[in-house]
């Protein structure tokens, strides 16, 4: 399940619209507000949720750790508290080397066709 890379225009996005970022329930995206601090979403006065860009460039980060490198939920939470800093730099490599990857086969399928 990859990650749909939407471009990040609004100020808010709603429950739904970040489920759908990522292809997964809005019950995950609620449990892991609870088990990791590092996502707050701002609630208007119905109680619904509303997430920034912060919030979804949290979101990203986590979803790279516990879908696509598989770490437990404890595993990453450790790897959030011991370096952050490091993890994110890698996933900001890890991001651009997909996304060349991505061009690469673009040009591929074009120069075969």
């Amino acid at each position: 399940m990859p990650y749909k890379d939407k471009k990040v225009e609004k100020l808010y996005y709603s429950i739904g619209e970040v489920a759908a970022m990522f292809s997964v329930n809005t019950s995950l995206i609620r449990f892991w507000e609870k088990e990791f601090d590092i996502i707050k979403p701002k609630k208007n006065k119905k109680g619904n949720r509303l997430f920034t860009k912060v919030d979804i460039e949290n979101f990203h980060l986590i979803f790279h750790l516990v879908r696509e490198r598989g770490l437990t939920l404890k595993g990453a939470q450790m790897k959030l508290k011991d370096n952050r800093e490091d993890l994110e730099n890698n996933f900001e490599i890890v991001k651009t080397l997909q996304e060349i990857k991505q061009s690469l086969q673009e040009l591929k399928q074009q120069l075969e066709t």
